[in-house]
């Protein structure tokens, strides 16, 4: 037969379990919810609302419905324009950058002595800062004092204006953009090392080369590193800004006017935050679409040592 005092006691142990196991949990973490939910998740949902108001930061926000985004696809040239530019850089950056900074960590992957001062070095670049780095190349692609056309003169080239013609503005930021191959260089050599040595010994005494090494065995174990990379590499190209704003502004003739430098003037320059929420609206689509398409894709090519035998992601 049960007490009387059973079930309050069994409720107040429970309240003491909770408050053991999960209260104290929570207050830990609480500062880093407050700040989520006040500088994330808060001004995301703002976001939403205000993309379907006319929104000037001196006025109420007026509900307007879809007209914002019926007049980015209908009525807006800069939106266009933007997004085709954007869209040229994330092509030649992302396999760019891949393709350099996977060839340095063939080569830093070496055993020999002193190659963690290379590897130091090589990464060095990453931790400094944006503008710092922007300012750097724009002197390098000065067209009178630039290092690069100073070389070019000495073997009777003349050097173009990197930064001053159309042609050449896209190219000299998706080249300047190499110089941060630091972050995706070191996920590749650890995917390097990770690959177990007695695979290259087998393939050795099969009579299997360098080159028949490297896409028999080092490619395809470190196609999940190879997966990271691009996938963070795509959805950081499309919010590439810090370039274009410090050194062309956007120019010559909107040439390197990109989707978020175009998206930063409209909200802060123009203060059309209605306007400006709804293109940061549309680019978070865009990007969310690519990524679920890489995410699709990625059971099809990309291995993990847990895999299945069918050859799924797990």
């Amino acid at each position: 037969m049960a007490l009387p005092g059973a079930p309050r006691r069994t409720l107040l142990e429970r309240l003491d379990r909770f408050r053991r196991n999960y209260l104290s949990g929570y207050l830990f973490i609480s500062p880093w919810l407050i700040g989520f939910i006040v500088f994330t998740l808060g001004p995301f949902i703002m976001s939403l609302y205000l993309s379907f108001t006319d929104y000037t930061i001196v006025t109420r926000p007026v509900w307007v419905g879809l007209d914002n985004y019926v007049k980015l696809f209908t009525d807006d040239p800069y939106f266009t324009k933007t997004l085709f530019n954007t869209l040229y850089y994330v092509i030649f950056h992302v396999p760019g950058v891949q393709i350099i900074s996977l060839i340095l960590a063939l080569m830093l992957a070496q055993d020999l002595k002193g190659i963690s001062i290379y590897r130091t070095l090589f990464y060095l670049p990453t931790v400094t800062t944006g503008v710092a780095t922007a300012i750097l190349w724009q002197w390098i692609f000065n067209t009178q004092f630039g290092v690069i056309n100073i070389a070019l003169s000495k073997i009777g080239i003349t050097g173009p204006g990197w930064l001053t013609t159309r042609t050449w503005a896209m190219p000299s930021l998706i080249i300047m953009s190499m110089w941060g191959v630091g972050s995706p260089m070191i996920i590749y050599l650890a995917g390097i090392k990770n690959v177990p040595e007695s695979l290259y010994e087998a393939a050795e005494i099969d009579g299997a080369g360098r080159w028949r090494q490297f896409f028999s065995i080092t490619l395809p174990l470190i196609t999940s590193s190879i997966f990271y990379n691009a996938t963070i590499g795509i959805i950081g190209s499309f919010q590439v800004f810090t370039q274009a704003y410090v050194i062309t502004k956007g120019g010559p003739a909107d040439a390197t006017l990109f989707y978020v430098l175009y998206l930063y003037r409209t909200a802060f320059e123009n203060l059309r935050m209605g306007y400006a929420s709804a293109l940061a609206w549309i680019l978070f689509l865009i990007i969310m679409f690519f990524t679920f398409i890489q995410l699709s894709m990625a059971k099809h090519w990309v291995y993990y040592e847990s895999a299945r035998d069918d050859g799924g992601v797990v």
